[in-house]
């Protein structure tokens, strides 16, 4: 390491300092808890099925029931997963400091929620929620939904979909805005655990460096957000995380 390059503790004094701090975290960051990251090639959830014959509008159009059971199973699967020491010390600096860091994730896992914190920006959505597939009417009650593979509604016949962004849609808007102002706002911004592949997320580490934001990216292998970032802090964040944050 060169004399000039920032370490952890030029990290930690950049944090410790700001008043702002942003947090963006991807599947990295739940990998410790045993949750494949995206794209794995050998256990991620691309390995074995298309994006577009499960994670589509129109493949749960053409066939609702097999990707109900799907997502049925990856819920199944997060039920027994704890989060790591990267989650609960986000969890923690939060409760420590009120209304300081902002935290941004393109996890649907439910992690961060489950360590106690509030007010995450879910930028992909929640595995474990639903919502209707159209637009609801005023029959439509996600509560009074009948049982089915999927739910359903009884009046109308409007399917219930699992609460996660699919390909091809949007990002929710409240979500993004809420994601963007913190980034152009936060004097420190953390990348956590993501490559910065995804669009737009990925966008809001260049967006924050826009803004005069110190980029630190914290992962253990090379990402494409290495080139915005002030500093590069290699290995796992259920390490870094607590020790960037235990103030």
């Amino acid at each position: 390491m060169s004399a000039d390059t920032p370490t952890l503790d030029t990290v930690r004094a950049w944090l410790w300092a700001a008043r702002r701090i942003a947090v963006l975290t991807g599947a990295g960051v739940s990998a410790e808890s045993g949750v494949p990251t995206f794209r794995d090639a050998q256990t991620g959830l691309w390995a074995r099925f298309r994006p577009e014959e499960l994670a589509t509008e129109a493949a749960f159009r053409r066939d609702p029931g097999r990707v109900w059971a799907w997502y049925a199973e990856r819920r199944a699967r997060l039920q027994g997963v704890q989060p790591n020491a990267g989650h609960h010390a986000l969890a923690a600096f939060e409760q420590r400091h009120p209304g300081r860091m902002t935290l941004i994730t393109q996890n649907v896992d439910g992690l961060h929620q489950g360590a106690g914190s509030r007010g995450v920006l879910c930028l992909h959505g929640d595995l474990f929620e639903n919502r209707w597939l159209d637009v609801p009417r005023d029959c439509c009650r996600i509560d009074d939904a009948c049982v089915g593979h999927p739910p359903y509604c009884d009046r109308c016949g409007n399917l219930v979909r699992p609460g996660v962004v699919w390909f091809g849609e949007p990002l929710p808007y409240a979500a993004l805005d809420a994601a963007q102002r913190a980034a152009r706002a936060c004097e420190v911004m953390l990348v956590v655990g993501t490559s910065g592949q995804v669009q737009p997320a990925g966008g809001l580490a260049r967006l924050a460096r826009q803004a005069g934001a110190r980029v630190v990216v914290v992962n253990p292998e090379p990402t494409e957000l290495d080139a915005v970032a002030h500093a590069i802090l290699a290995g796992p964040a259920a390490r870094l995380v607590p020790e960037l944050l235990d103030f």
